[in-house]
């Protein structure tokens, strides 16, 4: 009877090994299908996220905030940060990262991309996966895309962009275009507000007869930001003015990617800044001016900070840390890589940007993530304005800002995470739940080692595209991990993620921007003496 039972418990023992087996056999294959089918990755690049405990041990490294650098270590439970003190003592059950000699700080957020976006009769190679899963490769653990209207319809534009976003492996907001004004765009804004999480909403002053807005929509879009308390941004070119340039290129015989930046130069950027800036002030409202690239942009936007105006500046890191010589590369496919909107400017323009940054007249730094690839950019091979515009940064950007700013001493550690994460978070009012390492926030974290290099090439980064405007950059400050919603996804080179995962981040509208708004108006209105009483005689 004893060997009956014996071997009986034998037989379901080796049933529930071989079932087992099956289970792991069946993951790993569905696992290695996902990552050639999903973005080509081989298999030591990507995988599933490991079923290491949801408890996690920073220890031994300085800590940076926005406002503090400090030794200590960072307890993390549950995807949220539980304490932030040296020295603390943990359980066998932890998984204990050593970041001794390193600095961890909170993973970047990246306030301007465009995944999976129809434009210029071509759609952005990178998708919600690809390009978020390139991002947690440079350390950006969230990113706002702006979701484009279906038709000017605002609930058919978020409703498609929440579809493509189903594939998610990271956290994400939306902004939200705005390209046309009637009653129901202004009732689907807030909606948009209330209901959707979205509190920024952007007006296209270029790209005539596609999505470019005139300056009554603008007014129009402007007092209803202020109602509902959401941000406006603007995308600062003179549209018009673009097109007559462009004509004027293709009149001289000027059809490669340099007659891109010869038709839209520096000088209508400064036009249309000033122009958007000057119009939130008629309104008094805030203004974000996107993707900064000149000077002239730079110096209207330093103007109205220093008469007091809320105007936010974002330069993106193509302009941040490149010029336009390659636009003139007298190979296509290496020139039309580098066409974005506005333009990457002439040498100078960039370490003009640097100061800025440096010195605080501008803010944050964004990408604009926007990529096609070559057999894309040539649909303008014999005519320039038929390159899709747009060029790659959010796998870069944390690594390259490091490189270019800090490196060269212009700014601090401290400043580096309020550029490229804590300043983002206060301006879409998530903060400190973002941009943030202290108990309460998410566990959104990066290891950087300021003593390791990095090198950038098309053949090794995690993007769709199939070229990468900072090829062959070497430089210092590597983020050798990335922590997402308390879990490891990025190291040791190795990158774990899986569709599906990201969550949507809902923003709350009325920011810090907003406070005194209603004050400043009580003082306009005081001060206009009027209206006058006159006898009808």
């Amino acid at each position: 009877m004893a060997s009956t039972s014996s071997t009986i418990k034998l037989s379901l023992l080796l049933l529930l090994l071989l079932l087992l087996f099956l289970t792991i056999t069946s993951q790993s294959e569905s696992n290695h299908q996902f990552c050639e089918a999903g973005i080509g990755y081989g298999e030591s690049q990507c995988g599933i996220y490991s079923s290491s405990s949801t408890k996690l041990l920073i220890k031994g490294g300085t800590v940076v905030n926005a406002h503090l650098q400090e030794l200590a270590d960072v307890y993390v439970e549950d995807g949220i940060i539980v304490a932030v003190k040296p020295n603390i003592i943990v359980g066998d059950d932890v998984t204990v990262l050593d970041a001794s000699g390193k600095f961890v700080m909170p993973g970047g957020i990246d306030p301007h991309t465009h995944l999976a976006m129809d434009f210029m009769a071509s759609q952005t190679v990178d998708d919600f996966f690809s390009g978020q899963a390139a991002a947690l490769a440079g350390g950006t653990t969230m990113h706002i895309d702006f979701a484009i209207p279906v038709n000017g319809n605002l609930m058919a534009g978020f409703q498609a962009y929440q579809n493509k976003a189903k594939v998610s492996c990271m956290d994400y907001g939306f902004h939200m275009a705005i390209t046309k004004w009637d009653d129901l765009v202004s009732r689907d804004m807030e909606i948009m507000v209330k209901e959707k999480g979205i509190n920024s909403f952007k007006f296209f002053m270029a790209y005539k007869g596609a999505v470019m807005v005139n300056d009554d929509l603008i007014l129009e879009g402007l007092k209803r930001c202020k109602s509902l308390g959401a941000l406006a941004m603007v995308h600062a070119e003179n549209g018009d003015a673009v097109v007559e340039g462009q004509k004027k290129m293709i009149e001289l015989g000027i059809t490669g990617p340099e007659g891109h930046a010869l038709s839209r130069p520096p000088v209508l950027e400064g036009e249309a800044t000033a122009r958007a800036i000057r119009l939130a002030s008629f309104v008094n409202t805030p203004l974000y001016v996107v993707h900064v690239m000149s000077i002239d942009a730079l110096e209207e936007i330093a103007k109205a900070r220093n008469s007091g105006q809320k105007v936010i500046g974002e330069p993106v890191v193509s302009g941040l840390v490149l010029d336009d010589s390659e636009l003139w590369n007298p190979d296509f496919i290496t020139a039309a890589k580098y066409v974005m909107s506005p333009p990457i400017r002439a040498s100078g323009h960039a370490k003009a940007l640097q100061a800025a940054l440096s010195t605080g007249l501008l803010q944050l730094v964004g990408t604009d993530h926007c990529v096609f690839n070559s057999t894309q950019k040539s649909l303008g091979i014999d005519d320039f304005r038929k390159i899709p515009n747009g060029v790659n940064g959010i796998e870069e950007r944390m690594h390259l800002v490091w490189d270019t700013m800090v490196e060269s001493g212009q700014i601090s550690a401290t400043d580096y995470v309020r550029l490229t994460s804590t300043e983002c978070a206060r301006i879409f009012n998530i903060y400190p739940r973002k941009g943030a390492i202290l108990a309460g926030s998410d566990a959104d974290i990066i290891i950087l080692n300021p003593n390791s290099s990095f090198e950038i090439s098309s053949s090794s980064h995690h993007s769709r595209i199939d070229t990468n405007i900072y090829e062959g950059w070497r430089g210092k400050g590597k983020v050798e991990v990335t922590i997402a919603g308390g879990r490891v996804v990025w190291e040791n080179d190795e990158l774990k993620v899986v569709p599906g995962s990201g969550k949507y981040i809902e923003m709350p509208p009325f920011n810090y921007l907003f406070n005194g708004i209603e004050k400043a108006d009580a003082r306009y209105l005081s001060s206009l003496r009027a209206p006058v009483k006159r006898s009808n005689s």
